[in-house]
């Protein structure tokens, strides 16, 4: 097994008044040759936005994008005409392809919003560009993981041009929960939304992160209430 550990405390970090932005990778100003990207996974933004702000129209192309709002909401438009708001619970995904410009502003005027932007390396790339969106219930994130993004017919979930599966779980302390390699060539990055967890025999707080790979199965232990976002993600060659 292999494994990277990503302290909250160590991510890039810019301050532009209206945004707070907290970069797991390199990113914009901030660059770490050791953390230009987690496999197939490029960008982990942890962004905080004030009211009425946000970021005006901008181009983006063959590159999958992930929003997950953590708290507030978020206002989303496109040149294809489609506008849209993402709120708690919610998950958008993008996929850029041949390109596309879009803009995301906070949706109140006066409270705060948080929001997770991923961005991951595509499958194939000049995919015509797509969008979707969907609100998971989560009362099926307690003390399990909810699979939100995911290349499976099967699964209730949205996907991407990529072969990666998103999970959002929420535990109680004194839960265990084993996570596995999906498949041979599959990595997994976890980032702690909030609480304290051990995992291969590492003790992560709230923003920490850790990524494995080359690992079968490896059991996450709940030290305190815990929320968490799994990556299972093509590591690439």
């Amino acid at each position: 097994m292999e494994k990277i550990i990503h302290r909250a405390d160590s991510r890039g970090y810019a301050n532009h008044d209206w945004l707070k932005s907290h970069h797991s990778f390199s990113f914009a100003n901030y660059y770490d040759p050791n953390r230009i990207h987690f496999g197939a996974l490029r960008v982990l933004n942890d962004d905080f936005i004030k009211g009425g702000m946000g970021f005006g129209a901008h181009p983006h192309d063959n590159m999958e994008i992930v929003s997950i709002i953590l708290d507030g909401g978020m206002e989303h438009r496109d040149n294809t005409g489609r506008q849209a708001v993402i709120r708690r619970n919610d998950v958008q995904v993008m996929s850029a392809g041949t390109g596309i410009m879009h803009s995301e502003f906070n949706a109140s005027k006066t409270e705060d919003a948080n929001m997770l932007q991923i961005w991951v390396f595509p499958k194939e790339r000049n995919v015509t560009p797509r969008y979707d969106q969907r609100t998971f219930d989560p009362t099926a994130r307690e003390n399990a993981l909810q699979v939100v993004i995911s290349p499976d017919a099967a699964d209730d979930a949205l996907h991407l041009n990529q072969d990666a599966w998103f999970s959002l779980g929420k535990f109680d302390a004194g839960q265990q929960i084993d996570i596995s390699s999906k498949v041979p060539g599959i990595g997994s990055y976890l980032f702690l939304i909030s609480g304290e967890i051990k995992v291969a025999d590492e003790i992560l707080h709230t923003r920490d992160a850790i990524g494995l790979s080359d690992y079968n199965k490896i059991t996450v232990d709940i030290l305190k209430p815990a929320e968490f976002l799994l990556i299972d993600i093509p590591m690439l060659n």
